[in-house]
């Protein structure tokens, strides 16, 4: 802990821990509390959460490692993300997530050097009715094609978001 900001975060995150019933189940509680705190979720903060829930270090990365949902990096202030599920892909998501690529200069997996775009392909996100499905920020775009990607882009600039 580096700044008082850091040690600030540390007590709000061990605040919630401690309020949590029980330590059964709480791993997944305490990862969501945390990456909403710090932003994502770096190696220190994981094994912080293991120390308090006296769990193993592996199993916190495991799941971290495992749902989509958790960063281990930063991520940029605008979070693209295309559902490449089957029913999405077949319906064009591959080409989506291209063109995002494209128009935003970010490669899939990664967040720009300026930290403003983070762009990620997912798994199903169980949406398949609305195929192909774009997240941006939490705000669910449905039947989306390449045609409305600069769209998107433009809506959430606008908004600021």
């Amino acid at each position: 802990m580096s700044t008082a900001t850091e040690a600030t975060k540390y007590s709000e995150l061990d605040e919630f821990i401690a309020g949590l019933p029980s330590n059964d189940g709480a791993l997944i509680p305490a990862l969501h509390q945390a990456q909403e705190i710090f932003g994502h979720l770096p190696f220190e903060v994981q094994n912080h959460i293991a120390r308090k829930l006296r769990i193993p270090a592996a199993k916190v990365y495991g799941v971290v490692t495992f749902y989509s949902f958790f960063n281990i990096e930063p991520k940029g202030k605008y979070k693209v993300q295309v559902c490449i599920g089957t029913a999405c892909f077949v319906r064009g998501a591959g080409k989506v997530l291209d063109e995002f690529a494209a128009k935003l200069k970010v490669p899939s997996g990664t967040t720009s050097e300026d930290m403003m775009w983070s762009l990620d392909g997912l798994r199903c996100v169980g949406a398949c009715g609305l195929a192909p499905v774009v997240i941006v920020n939490g705000k669910v775009y449905g039947r989306v094609e390449v045609k409305d990607v600069q769209g998107i882009i433009d809506d959430t600039l606008a908004k600021g978001e």
